[in-house]
């Protein structure tokens, strides 16, 4: 009984050492060396990180596989939309399934930041509550040729000035009678546009003049100010023109009545001071009173695309008048009027002119300069690729005797001269009235060039009249090809030249044998008194 007890016993000892063998086994397979080539356990995650839930296997949808058994190189994926995220431990961030280490002591990688919530769209700028085309009829106006506009032109003004880049329209179809206006700034937004494709007509009654204006329509300091379109300006000049010339005392109607009323102060037509960037393109000026276009201290310019006409007899009617302007541009425009096509005056600098048809009139001039004893300066002016049809001069530079002052750095090239009277001209003694007093001091003329100036001619090829005290320097003559036209009210003169010195480049038809060659003596051209 005794032994049985022992062999039982025996027994019961030999299964405890077998049982134990086992578990020293599984805790060996479960080393370092083991867990290289598998992920680690749930169990293992549990120690590492601190209130994982043992129940993230449960994330892994049907056919993936079992979350501890993973594929080589497989990488778990991570849930990028908070709301898929598994259900995480108390105040720990990553998702359960880490991405598998490479080795023990690794960290495990941060898990990304949630994503912030979706914005709503933005909506888009609410449309402005005002119209940016501002039409003279919606204001007003009747343009019917009869009743004065005045009014809802300068209201349409008004409204278009507070918008930037807004539009004044002046429809086609209508006529529009307008009285002295002035479009002004300097408050007023920029780079607004005067769209002109009806018709504007001057006021004739001389209540709406007064003792006198000097301009009609008139901008004023303003910025990007552009005026287009295939309307007319129509300055009716024709009423101040009868008054000027008429010895007629038998007519004794009321409409002449009318023109002997009218003020000796005639008006520009169109007239832009103090302004920047201006642009004058597509329309029509005719039959203004006086100048049609006059830009006076402004800068960047241009004007181009642009028809001016009056009568050839139409008296100081200049097609376009610069002063004291700078950066002009003038080209593919249509000139013809009673006095010069373009005048340049003093105070304008960085003048560009071409592709410009000329005619009749008087040419285009420089001057003239040093009225009244004034300085006067004028640089940078270069006129090119002219046509030049019956006028009274071609290229034209005119100072006042006792003037001071210096106008340098002139170039005309390829100009055309058709039946022109005296194609080139300096006049330093200019006089528009029958005597002048003689006076010493003058407007100094140094460095122009004439280039390539060709066609015929029914008085005088070419005039140098240079002042004793400033004599003109500089003067180059090239490619020069004048032939005479027998005109029956006209007498033939060969070229003049008094103190003009400079430098014959080619030979000249017909030869201009009197321009000095070289510099004058005790030439005061760069005195102090000249220097501008």
């Amino acid at each position: 009984m005794r032994l049985e007890i022992k062999g039982l016993t025996f027994m019961l000892l030999l299964v405890l050492l077998v049982l134990c063998s086992g578990v020293s086994l599984s805790d060996a397979r479960s080393g370092k060396h083991w867990r290289q080539n598998r992920a680690p356990s749930t169990s293992l995650l549990r120690r590492k990180g601190k209130g994982k839930t043992s129940n993230s296997h449960k994330q892994y949808g049907k056919g993936n596989q079992n979350p501890y058994q993973p594929s080589p190189g497989t990488i778990p994926k991570v849930p990028v939309n908070p709301s898929e995220s598994p259900v995480q431990g108390k105040g720990n961030q990553g998702p359960t399934i880490p991405t598998p280490s490479s080795g023990s002591g690794h960290k495990l990688p941060s898990p990304a930041p949630p994503l912030p919530p979706l914005l709503p769209p933005t909506q888009p700028p609410a449309a402005p509550s005002h119209n940016t085309v501002f039409n003279v009829v919606d204001f007003g106006a009747r343009g019917d040729g009869v009743t004065d506009d005045t009014q809802a032109f300068e209201a349409a003004w008004a409204a278009a000035c507070k918008v930037e880049a807004s539009t004044v329209l002046v429809p086609s179809e209508h006529e529009f009678v307008v009285g002295p206006i002035s479009f002004s700034g300097p408050y007023c937004k920029p780079n607004i546009l005067f769209q002109l494709d009806g018709t504007i007509l001057a006021q004739t009654s001389t209540r709406a003049w007064g003792s006198g204006l000097l301009q009609w329509l008139e901008f004023t300091k303003l910025s990007g100010i552009s005026i287009q379109g295939s309307g007319i300006i129509n300055g009716r000049g024709q009423e101040w023109w009868t008054y000027s010339d008429s010895n007629d005392d038998n007519d004794v109607d009321a409409y002449n009545v009318e023109l002997e009323n009218m003020p000796q102060i005639k008006p520009t037509a169109l007239r832009f001071y103090g302004s920047s960037n201006v642009t004058v393109t597509g329309i029509t000026i005719v039959n203004s009173s006086q100048c049609h276009l006059k830009f006076d201290s402004c800068q960047g310019v241009m004007v181009h695309d642009l028809t001016i006409s009056s009568p050839e007899n139409s008296p100081n009617t200049d097609g376009i008048h610069l002063q004291n302007s700078k950066e002009v541009s003038i080209h593919h425009t249509n000139l013809a009027c009673g006095d010069d096509c373009v005048s340049i005056q003093a105070g304008c600098s960085d003048i560009n002119i071409h592709n410009i048809n000329c005619g009749p009139g008087h040419g285009i001039s420089i001057g003239g300069l040093g009225r009244y004893n004034t300085k006067a300066c004028v640089s940078n002016v270069t006129v090119r690729d002219v046509n030049m049809f019956k006028t009274m001069t071609g290229v034209r530079i005119k100072t006042w005797q006792g003037g001071s002052g210096l106008v340098q750095g002139i170039r005309f090239s390829n100009i055309q001269v058709s039946e022109v009277q005296t194609p080139i001209i300096i006049d330093q003694f200019y006089c528009d009235r029958t005597t002048c007093r003689n006076q010493t001091s003058a407007v100094a003329v140094s460095g122009v060039q004439y280039e390539n100036i060709r066609g015929t001619f029914t008085i005088k090829p070419a005039h140098f009249a240079c002042s004793d005290s400033s004599p003109c320097s500089e003067i180059t003559l090239t490619g020069i090809q004048l032939k005479p036209l027998i005109v029956p009210q006209y007498h033939l003169y060969n070229p003049f030249c008094w103190q003009a010195f400079g430098e014959l480049f080619t030979p000249t038809i017909p030869p201009i044998s009197c321009l000095q060659i070289g510099k004058p003596s005790g030439n005061n051209v760069m005195s102090d008194h000249d220097l501008c």
